[in-house]
């Protein structure tokens, strides 16, 4: 069945809009005595690589680059208009020098295309044709300039009319679209982490300053006073869209089902008060305030929906990952490895109630259920419940290595079609690595993979692997 919209939010995150891009042509005053009219010629050209890629990002290109002035002045209004990326294009030769103090302060992430207007060489060019087409050793002091800068950088090199430039220009201009958005990332954490659970622990100062987010913490007895501020015609509107989008369990009450929509709409407002677009909580710090009824299950499964980047017992960093795989892929989904399934080759990936409907089946309804949950003491926790949709599908997860240092750990495999689990009263699927689960696990475990990821739909590996040469982080595959 088709998978249901929620309920829009005034301020939700961005989401999977297209990435917005500046268009950089650089070039000299040089050869306008030479070749009078170039200038235009090739602003021209530069429109239609543009025009060209319209279909992989909204396009904003500046007039052609001739010396610092100009180049510092685009990057300016790129910048000012909150753009995601830089695509710089040769549009002749361009000496470094002119832009080495505009890639020195660059805050927006960069990539060189490495392109000329004419695929071929051909016997009927003259000096203008071959002036038009020399971008390829501007590229080379250009890049050069941006290595000794020490900027991260993404290349490609092809023909700017292909479907595989495209494709390339696609998977850079949304990993640049996930690193912009990670540096302006507010995560809320309701209450404190969860104590003892090592691998979700991080320096908030160093990421901050290597990948971006900031975390704000945000007390429960906020979460309790805004929920019963929530005006009742709303909490009945999302009652009402859900029973029109989930298989809704008649043993929920009228009660329960209030409260935990009141749940949610309170944590949503908040975040979007703090301007948060990624958020955890911790069982023990709602179950310990003694206000709350229940746990806020259901809710997280909607707010991921809507691309709030989400983790279960304050884990910032999957919180922050799971966002970034909103913005990378789409449909970013926290999960974490239960079980290993060794005839299947596969693992078996849960959590306790969380999970992105998104990626469910869409040959079994996604269930609304009344649910038994001892964690947190509490009572039963409304609960979306869904099988993983088989098909390809990549994990990731972001590693805290001490200081500046942060790893993303990442495999690729499928969701395959398993038996389900009757009992399993939580989101669940089985991921078999390409790698096997022998090898998978293994190099996960030396690598200090976490124990709680992103799972995206899709091969995402190459996709992630360019989200890190842009931030600068490492990148390990297993």
């Amino acid at each position: 069945m088709p998978l249901p919209t929620p309920p829009a939010a005034a301020h939700a995150p961005v989401g999977t809009r297209a990435p917005r891009i500046g268009l950089l042509g650089i070039m000299q005053p040089l050869y306008d005595d030479m070749i009078p009219g170039i200038t235009e010629h090739q602003a021209a050209y530069a429109g239609r690589v543009a025009e060209k890629l319209s279909g992989v990002a909204e396009w904003t290109v500046a007039p052609p680059v001739r010396g610092r002035a100009d180049a510092e002045r685009a990057m300016r209004a790129f910048e000012d208009a909150d753009l995601d990326g830089v695509l710089v294009v040769m549009l002749t030769y361009g000496p470094s020098l002119r832009v080495t103090r505009m890639f020195g302060g660059a805050r927006l992430p960069i990539a060189l295309a490495n392109i000329q207007p004419d695929p071929a060489v051909s016997p009927s060019w003259d000096m203008d044709d071959m002036t038009y087409n020399q971008g390829i050793h501007g590229a080379q002091d250009t890049a050069n300039a941006m290595v000794r800068a020490g900027l991260p950088f993404e290349v490609v090199t092809g023909e700017w009319q292909s479907p595989e430039f495209a494709g390339r220009i696609d998977r850079w201009a949304r990993a640049a679209r996930a690193v912009t958005a990670l540096r302006g990332l507010r995560v809320g954490v309701f209450g404190y982490p969860m104590n003892g659970m090592g691998d979700a622990r991080v320096d908030e100062s160093s990421l901050l300053r290597k990948l971006g987010p900031e975390v704000e913490v945000i007390a429960p007895g906020s979460l309790h006073r805004t929920m019963a501020e929530i005006p009742g015609e709303e909490v009945a509107d999302l009652m009402a869209w859900e029973d029109g989008a989930f298989e809704v369990d008649g043993r929920l009450s009228k009660e329960e089902r209030e409260d935990h929509a009141r749940m949610q709409l309170g944590i949503e407002r908040l975040l979007e008060e703090r301007g948060a677009g990624a958020y955890s909580t911790h069982f023990d710090a709602i179950g310990e305030d003694g206000r709350f009824a229940r746990l806020p299950m259901a809710a997280a499964s909607t707010l991921m929906a809507k691309g709030y980047g989400f983790a279960g017992e304050g884990d910032v960093l999957a919180a922050s990952i799971v966002y970034a795989g909103h913005q990378l892929a789409g449909d970013g989904h926290f999960t974490e490895m239960y079980a290993m399934d060794f005839p299947s080759d596969s693992v078996l990936m849960s959590h306790m109630g969380e999970g992105n409907w998104r990626i469910a089946r869409e040959d079994e309804p996604v269930r609304l259920i009344k649910r038994p949950l001892g964690i947190g003491g509490l009572d039963d926790p409304p609960t979306i419940v869904f099988r993983y949709r088989p098909g390809p599908a990549t994990l990731a997860s972001l590693v805290f290595l001490g200081g500046e240092d942060f790893r993303l750990v990442v495999a690729e495999g499928e969701v395959i079609d398993a038996p389900g689990l009757p009992s399993l009263e939580m989101p669940y699927g089985q991921f078999r690595p390409e790698t096997g689960v022998r090898s998978c696990m293994d190099a996960w475990l030396r690598s200090g993979g976490t124990h709680h990821m992103v799972m995206n739909t899709g091969a995402r590996a190459e996709d992630w692997k360019v989200l890190c040469s842009l931030a600068g982080i490492e990148y390990v595959r297993v």
